[in-house]
């Protein structure tokens, strides 16, 4: 006998946008109002590939393709506070993918001055479609994460939307003298953690705010050391 064929609603995206919200966002220290009204109303299901948009609001980073992740909700939303974006300030967002994190500090702030840079073209076509409704105000550029966007700098505010073992130098060079960095950092002896960058006379200063597992960025990990004990 032929089995019937089970027909389940489909996904209410908003209810459990509001879910995602009250049961992950709010409980993780996230306070500042800006944030919890963006994520509320930022569609995170139109920032994953349509195969996977009923995991969109799980509390979990969801694998992309080529090694990348979309940042898990509560990592997000406690990078963009530990970040306080305010009116005026020029943004850069690095590693920008599907659009989600710089939609959401687009949406949490009015008159900031947003640039995204993204290398990968698949992932970006998806964060401009975003942002073509939700932030139209976000300029994309597209070239190597560790080059930055000189030509607009310097910026008040970066963004790394994934974790590395250092900031690359072109990014510290493109932050202003008074500006930071935010990014998860991930120590090769150590854990994960969003930190922010400072620049100072004698290089950086750097501090850790919260442990965040985030997995480090395929393009700005560091190649593998050569040596001789491999062909031993």
């Amino acid at each position: 006998m032929k089995q019937p064929v089970i027909e389940y609603p489909p996904l209410d995206y908003e209810a459990a946008r509001q879910r995602m919200v009250d049961a992950q966002i709010r409980p993780a220290q996230v306070n500042d109002p800006r944030i919890i009204a963006a994520m509320r109303r930022v569609p995170r299901e139109l920032a994953v590939p349509e195969s996977m948009r009923e995991f969109a609001y799980a509390d979990q980073s969801l694998p992309l393709p080529d090694g990348r992740v979309l940042t898990e909700p509560r990592v997000a939303a406690r990078m963009l506070q530990v970040a306080a974006p305010q009116e005026g300030e020029r943004v850069l967002v690095v590693a920008a993918g599907t659009g989600y994190l710089v939609t959401l500090a687009s949406a949490m702030q009015e008159g900031l001055r947003i640039d995204a840079l993204e290398s990968d073209a698949p992932l970006a076509a998806i964060g401009r479609s975003l942002c073509q409704t939700f932030a139209p105000e976000v300029t994309w550029h597209a070239g190597p994460l560790s080059a930055g966007v000189p030509g607009n700098a310097p910026y008040d505010l970066i963004l790394i939307d994934g974790a590395v073992r250092t900031i690359p130098p072109a990014l510290v060079a493109q932050c202003a003298p008074d500006g930071r960095i935010v990014a998860p950092i991930w120590p090769v002896d150590g854990v994960p953690s969003v930190c922010i960058v400072q620049p100072t006379a004698d290089g950086t200063a750097t501090r850790a705010i919260f442990d965040a597992n985030v997995p480090l960025l395929p393009e700005l990990a560091p190649a593998p050391a050569f040596s001789f004990d491999a062909y031993a």
